[in-house]
């Protein structure tokens, strides 16, 4: 295993940024930068052995600091949606930023973790690049002081682990996720809707017309939502569907099956052949199809359009910090935060 750190530009504070490289002896790698603890480029073999960047993202720092999309970004504290930015924890209410539609809190507000500088260590022995930072009381809104590591790992088996560990000296909410969008036929290959994909779940969480959750989760029987069976991302995209309709296509929380460190998805790449497998402890993954995609121009001159990346987000279900039905992200007083979410690699 070898790691390669080099210069990624300068922020227009003037931090430097460092991207760090991981590659296993199949030549397989990802890059990772300490701006944002961004997943910035994930390389892997195609059915002939070339190798293909599978993920959808920018070649510079400017672009990272707008990142409309959010490509490769490590959410935090909470990912997904807040209704009206509000929640209650142990009696006390707390008021977030509106930053979406002045309505509802998404992702943890502008102030997001994916726009700051962590500190980086690599440890080349274990092929892995660990990025820790120290959010304070009061941060974006949450409570307590809230001391938090991701750390990205590559196998020799093309496995991209991901790790979240942290404590709150206060109870708060830690609900964090990686925002990479994924093309695997090739980041600038166009669009991913002839891809192939298996959810392992058998409901999802419907949403109204602003994505906040009704509070239930619906079985996928007889909608466009069951994935139980691989099928084309594009299949049922354009249903007769209500959800699909507040939503733009697939924007919307799995409620997976099982618990604890499981396989939950599948997809394969309709021309490179390769596929991925997703696992994660979490209890819900967003599935989105990149109904927005806008911004900066990509990696190597790439205009990115709409559909041309999806994302298998893992976390707990959106505005659960407010539903009592759903599976809560309270993190208490002392207590470890602790999460692994891998996408394995094959062909």
């Amino acid at each position: 295993m070898k790691i390669e750190s080099s210069s990624f530009g300068t922020t227009k504070d003037g931090s430097q940024v460092t991207a760090y490289t991981v590659t296993n002896h199949q030549g397989a790698y990802i890059t990772v930068i300490d701006y944002g603890a961004v997943l910035q480029s994930i390389g892997m073999p195609d059915a002939e052995g070339k190798i293909i960047d599978v993920a959808l993202g920018y070649d510079n720092v400017a672009s990272y600091e707008l990142n409309p999309p959010h490509f490769g970004a490590t959410i935090g504290r909470n990912g997904n949606r807040i209704e009206e930015g509000a929640f209650s924890l142990d009696g006390v209410d707390y008021q977030l930023e509106k930053n979406e539609k002045g309505r509802n809190n998404l992702h943890s507000g502008p102030d997001g973790y994916e726009f700051r500088m962590w500190e980086a260590r690599a440890d080349e022995a274990n092929g892995c690049v660990s990025f820790s930072i120290v959010s304070p009381d009061g941060d974006q809104g949450f409570p307590g002081e809230f001391r938090v590591t991701v750390t990205y790992m590559l196998t020799e088996e093309n496995k991209v682990k991901i790790h979240y560990e942290g404590t709150a000296d206060r109870s708060t909410v830690a609900n964090m996720t990686n925002h990479s969008y994924f093309n695997l036929n090739g980041h600038n290959s166009g669009s991913i809707l002839e891809h192939t994909l298996q959810i392992n779940a058998d409901g999802y969480v419907p949403v109204d017309e602003n994505s906040i959750p009704y509070g239930t989760v619906e079985s996928v029987e007889g909608t466009p939502f069951d994935f139980r069976k691989p099928k084309k991302i594009g299949q049922d995209a354009e249903a007769a569907s209500e959800q699909l309709a507040h939503t733009g296509g697939y924007d919307h929380n799995f409620a997976l099956n099982g618990s604890g460190l499981r396989e939950v998805a599948s997809a394969k790449g309709d021309v490179s052949g390769i596929t991925m497998k997703v696992l994660t402890d979490l209890p819900g993954m967003q599935f989105y199809t990149g109904n927005f995609i806008s911004g900066p121009q990509g990696k190597g001159g790439t205009d990115y359009h709409v559909h041309d990346g999806f994302c298998l987000e893992t976390q707990y279900f959106p505005n659960s910090i407010n539903v009592l039905a759903f599976e809560s992200p309270k993190l208490p007083e002392g207590t470890a935060y602790s999460t692994t979410t891998c996408y394995t690699f094959g062909r």
